[in-house]
């Protein structure tokens, strides 16, 4: 049975060359179980993986580091014909077909069972982005950061992994501290549940290696000198959360942060996390994350048009998450 999907070629100059083709279920690699994708979504690797031959080891490839749909034939007993399900990380886009398909076949270990309150579209409206800002409100929470330990703040907060940090943690009663370098999204974020708005370039400049105490953690998506003006201002017995590094993957701080005010830095990994931590962080998002909060931070789009938005997120012209409606 043929259907479609995103094919990725790494040339020989280095280059990566995609476009929609038919293919023949014979290109399914192994798996125990069989998916109808419903809905991916478009996240910041998808774009590195499309524009750069960084990502994808093995070619052709299909691209996509998401996917949700039903199962559609499965010889592992925890997956029925008929359940929903959703992926995120693993070897998607690496080295196994992802999401930007119509079909998928993969692992029954890399597959988690959407609870009854998650839909396949909110399942991308999710996607790893919000997975990982569910794993870092879980990280924040194992360091023992509650609402009243004070304000957290959330860097890159218009982004994927930000916006739905920023509505996680004002659902769960936390005053969340916004940082975003564009202004216009003030309302957006305010939306979403932020009580303060910062510039981004106030955190972006080398400054002294510890300074006054502002927030009792954060979750910063951003990494480099922000990461570092981020731990000098958290507060004693701290947590901050780092899972990205689009500023930069040096850390050029301090260790006073850690030896002054114990302050905890736990990096977060979704690409690898356990099946155990995957269903609790789904079973978490089911219940923390309101539903029509997430209207308000994804647009669609179709296969066709997914090569054009990864240019534009290249360029940090994205706002919240893109979902793509493989069917259409």
């Amino acid at each position: 049975m043929s259907f479609q999907a995103i094919l990725a070629h790494k040339l020989e100059d280095g280059t990566v060359e995609a476009s929609i083709e038919t293919l023949d279920e014979s290109i399914l690699q192994e798996g125990d179980v069989t998916i109808d994708v419903e809905w991916s979504d478009v996240n910041y690797k998808d774009a590195i993986a499309l524009y750069t031959p960084q990502i994808i080891q093995t070619s052709p490839l299909i691209p996509g580091i998401d996917f949700a749909g039903t199962v559609s034939g499965s010889s592992d007993p925890r997956f029925s014909v008929g359940d929903k399900v959703v992926a995120t990380g693993w070897a998607l886009s690496q080295t196994h077909h992802g999401g930007f398909s119509q079909k998928a076949r993969v692992k029954g270990d890399w597959l988690v069972k959407l609870p009854e309150a998650i839909s396949t579209r909110d399942a991308m409206a999710i996607g790893t982005a919000g997975f990982t800002a569910m794993l870092s409100v879980l990280a924040l929470e194992h360091g023992g950061i509650t609402p009243e330990r004070g304000a957290i703040l959330v860097t890159g907060a218009s982004g994927g992994v930000g916006s739905v940090a920023v509505a996680i943690l004002a659902k769960l009663g936390y005053r969340v501290i916004a940082s975003t370098g564009k202004a216009d999204e003030a309302e957006y974020l305010t939306n979403l549940g932020a009580a303060d708005i910062i510039d981004r370039a106030s955190l972006s400049e080398p400054a002294a290696p510890i300074a006054a105490e502002r927030w009792a953690g954060a979750i910063d998506t951003v990494g480099g000198q922000t990461l570092a003006n981020v731990l000098a201002q958290t507060s004693y017995r701290g947590v901050v959360t780092n899972c990205g590094f689009v500023g930069g993957r040096e850390l050029p701080g301090s260790v006073l942060p850690f030896i002054l005010r114990n302050v905890t830095l736990a990096g977060i990994d979704s690409v690898n996390a356990p099946q155990q931590v995957r269903e609790e962080a789904w079973a978490r998002l089911a219940r923390d994350l309101a539903p029509s909060i997430l209207a308000s931070t994804v647009s669609e789009v179709g296969l066709a048009e997914v090569q054009g938005v990864v240019g534009k997120m290249l360029k940090g012209l994205i706002r919240g998450r893109t979902l793509v409606d493989v069917n259409r």
